[in-house]
This record gives structure tokens, sequence and C-alpha cells, in this order.
């Protein structure tokens, strides 16, 4: 078979880059996931390049094809090459020396085969030739693709012990390239090695489950991972309903036509427990975006959400709002679409009016300020944010009569 050609392959920069290293002599190939989606007929996002060339002659052949180059990764063979503004990493053919699960240590080769083994899954271990297309299959990964098929290459545990992440990675491929039950040897392999994912950084893990997450339809496979306790050691929290509520929440957003979220996601997958949320994001190690996210969600039983979803979402912003219409059980889908229909452009209003103001019209200084604003934000947000000068006066006006009695 040869590799389909694309448009990846025209990129600003690619001939010149391929030239120098050598791709017309045999030295470079593309390799993995620009091998795989071409194959498939998906788009094609990064492109990685094998080569037989050391990483200092890969920087050397690069500078002098005025290319730039950055050492993103040398201990792992691995040099970035930017053309046409783009990164295309170059990785040198390697061998595994020492692995503990986490981290390997690793030995040059110019055999493309020991390389290719040392890689998780047959359809991620395809090779092709930048100047004929021929493609370099050693382990069956082309008839996998034709059959939608995840599947280690070698011995399932063999790979699991070299790099504990294969275990998600094992979901989320068969989340997003898999077609029916997935390969029995590895589902039983993963599941027989889930505890070992404790060895692996929080950050790895929540970046794993979160690319899984972020899938057009993951429920499925989401539901599997409960099923055979593959969440358990990362996330105990997680109830054997979280699956129903994942798949529930992907009707909803189909219906409403918003594009997924991972975080969303994660918090329709756990329970409604109070700090739950953040017991996940501080042991994930969650940015503070995604964690007040994920916070946010956590409360929308407990804040009476208001019916307009405006007003809502002043008060959490338009993504938290968003969110939590999807999931509040009092609207069904077609009401939570029209609610969501609601919120698409808007933007913050703003009142006019702060303590300088509220002090100039005759309020003391103190506390009463900050009340009497509060108070004056209420009944302008509940009235629909009136924009006029005048309408927000009138209301301020009343408040700071008010406390003045």
């Amino acid at each position: 078979m040869k590799l389909p050609r694309a448009a990846w392959q025209r990129r600003a920069g690619m001939r010149p880059l391929l030239a120098a290293l050598g791709a017309r002599d045999g030295d470079t190939r593309y390799v993995g996931g620009c091998v795989r989606d071409t194959l498939l007929g998906l788009e094609v996002s990064d492109v990685d390049l094998a080569t037989r060339l050391a990483p200092k002659e890969v920087m050397e052949r690069l500078a002098k094809a005025r290319i730039k180059s950055v050492p993103t990764g040398l201990a792992h063979g691995t040099v970035t090459a930017v053309v046409g503004g783009k990164p295309v990493e170059v990785t040198t053919l390697r061998r595994d020396v020492a692995t503990d699960g986490r981290r390997a240590t690793i030995a040059y080769t110019d055999d493309w085969r020991e390389d290719a083994a040392r890689r998780d899954f047959t359809i991620n271990a395809l090779l092709a030739d930048p100047a004929t297309h021929e493609i370099f299959d050693y382990f069956g990964g082309e008839a996998d693709l034709a059959e939608r098929r995840v599947r280690f290459i070698g011995d399932p545990l063999t790979r699991i012990a070299e790099d504990h992440l294969r275990i998600l990675r094992f979901f989320r491929f068969h989340a997003r390239f898999g077609a029916g039950e997935p390969d029995a040897d590895g589902l039983e392999a993963c599941a027989s090695r889930a505890n070992d994912l404790m060895a692996l950084s929080r950050e790895r893990i929540a970046d794993e489950l979160l690319k899984l997450l972020g899938l057009e339809d993951p429920s499925q496979t989401v539901g599997l991972m409960v099923e055979r306790g593959i969440f358990a050691p990362v996330l105990p929290e997680v109830d054997r309903h979280g699956a129903d509520r994942v798949a529930l929440l992907i009707h909803r957003e189909r219906v409403a036509d918003v594009r997924p979220e991972a975080i969303r996601r994660l918090g329709a997958l756990l329970p409604r427990n109070q700090g739950c949320a953040a017991a996940v994001a501080a042991r994930l190690r969650l940015s503070k975006a995604l964690r007040a996210r994920l916070l946010c969600l956590e409360h929308r039983d407990t804040d009476d959400p208001p019916d307009d979803p405006l007003l809502l979402a002043y008060r959490v912003g338009a993504d938290c709002a968003v969110d939590r219409l999807l999931l509040e059980k009092r609207f069904d889908a077609a009401e939570a679409a029209e609610r969501i229909g609601r919120l698409r452009g808007w933007q913050r209003p703003r009142l006019r009016f702060g303590g300088g103001e509220i002090i100039a019209m005759g309020l003391a200084p103190g506390p009463v300020v900050a009340r009497t604003l509060q108070a004056i934000e209420r009944e302008w947000a509940e009235a629909g944010f009136p924009p006029e000068g005048s309408a927000q006066r009138a209301i301020a006006r009343r408040h700071v009569d008010q406390a003045l009695r």
C-alpha cells in the first residue's frame, strides 16, 4: 500500500526539510499519527519524522539549510524543526535500554524495525517513505486500522510495564479509532495493571484523561473503564453511574450544538458530593481556570440557579452557565438548548455605578457602601441589565435613600 497524497505533505517548508534530512537517501521517514490519520482519511495536524541521523547531525543539517531547530527533547533524541511557522518533530531511531514505567533510558539505533517495536500500538508504528510513499508496516498496523482495532505491539503487559500511561492511552485510542469490543488481551492487561497508574505524575494522568473525555463521544469507553475498575486507583470518586451521566451530557451537547469540553465531562463523570470536585482538582493538579470550572459545576444544585440564562451567566460566567444548563435536571435537552441559544454572543454587561458615585449621592463611607452596591447590582441584574444611565441611577437612588433612612 502507498501513503495517499495529502495537503500536509505540501506544507510550506516541508520539501526543504525532507531534503535537508536525506529523505531521498532513505535516512528519514514519516512516522506515527500523520501516516495513521492519512490512511484513515482524517485531517493531520502534527507531523512527525523518524530519522537514522543523530540529533547533532540533524541540527547541523537544519542550520545549514537555514531551518530553525529547537532542541526540545535531546535526551530522547528529538529535535523540533520549525517550517512554515509550524513544528515538526524529528526523532532519531531509538531502542530502550531500561524502563521503569515512567521514563526510559534509550540508545540510538539505525534499525527501523527496532525503533517501531518500542512504540505502543500497531497503528502508531506505521512509517512511510516521503519520496516513494511506500508504507513500512512491521507489526500489522494496516490490518488493525482496517478492522478499527487498537492493539499493543507484542505483549501488552510488557508495553504497560515500559510506560504505565499506556493504560489510559489504550482506552483513549479505542474511543477515537476503535470499533466494537476492544482487543481482549490489551483490555485484560490494562485492567490487571490499573494500579500502576498511581506511579505516574498527576499531570500526565490529567492530560491523558482530559484528552479522552474531550473526544467526540467516549461514553462507551468510559463505561468500560468504570466497569473494569480503571478509574479506581486515581479517581476513586467515580461511581457506577458516571458513564451514564457522561452519555446524557453528550446527547444534550449535540442537541444544543455545543462543542465538547473535557472539563465539563469530568464534572459529569464525578458524583455531586460536596468537596469531590476540589479533591479531584487538587489531586490532578488542574490549572486555576480548570479548577474554577469544575468547582462551579459542583455547586450547580446548591446555588438555586435562576431561570434566566443571562442572569445565570452574569453570576457564574458564560462558560459555567452553559455547563450548568447542560447538566441541569430541571430542563430537558430542548429546554436547555433554547436557554443556551440565548447566550450565544453574550457579553457581560457593566454597571456604571461604583463606591465613589454612591458616596457622592450622600452615603457615608463604610461597610454600608458595599452592601448598597450589592443590592443595586442585584436589582439591576434582575431587571434585565438596563444599560441606560437614567435607569441605573434610579435604581441606585432608591437603594441609597433606603440606606439613609
